[in-house]
């Protein structure tokens, strides 16, 4: 267990690193192509881990290893986000930016190359990015628990981006893992509660 807080430590901290050399890299380097791209696949593949740790976790009631992994959502969820964050501020501070004035413009969420899901995922990985510290959780109490449920439209809007504006075959076979895997959760839920209230 302490092995697990220590890594979450380890994440939080990288997650840290992300968002303050991402745009302040930016502001004097061209991060260029294939850099941005690496940032992008560990981000989802961070968000990833998080989706698939919990299902998993229903499914296997029984495997306490499983249980524990939990743990680390929260680091891996703070990594992604923070590197989704990082781009955003790198955008919003670059010279003569409109990013912040394009948000609210219906342009800004069009459907061509997929951008609508894009920018859906950079505003909830934003809210997720903000809402997770204890003070949020304390702040916002049963409400908390809702807005991170925000993780699914971070999750899909991203591997929908990913798997078919970028042609990342990785997002578009972890979106349909992480959709199986969540299915049997709930139906394994559903048959377990069945069991209990039929005995």
């Amino acid at each position: 267990m302490e092995t697990l807080i220590v890594f979450q430590n380890i994440l939080i901290g990288n997650a840290l690193a992300f968002l303050v050399l991402i745009p302040t890299t930016s502001l004097f380097i061209d991060m260029g192509f294939v850099l941005k791209g690496v940032l992008y696949t560990i981000s989802f593949g961070a968000v990833f881990l998080v989706m698939l740790v919990r299902p998993l976790a229903d499914i296997f009631t029984e495997q306490l290893w499983l249980r524990r992994l939990v743990i680390l959502r929260k680091g891996l969820g703070i990594l992604s986000a923070s590197i989704i964050v990082g781009f955003m501020l790198s955008a919003i501070i670059a010279p003569e930016s409109i990013y912040s004035q394009s948000l609210f413009t219906v342009d800004f969420y069009s459907f061509d190359n997929y951008r609508f899901f894009a920018h859906i995922g950079d505003i909830s990985g934003f809210i997720l990015l903000i809402t997770s510290n204890i003070f949020s959780q304390k702040l916002l109490k049963r409400n908390w628990k809702r807005i991170q449920r925000l993780s699914y439209v971070y999750f899909y809007a991203g591997g929908i981006y990913e798997a078919f504006a970028l042609k990342s075959m990785f997002a578009f076979y972890a979106l349909l893992i992480v959709t199986a895997l969540t299915t049997l959760a709930w139906a394994a839920k559903i048959l377990r509660r069945n069991l209990v209230l039929g005995s």
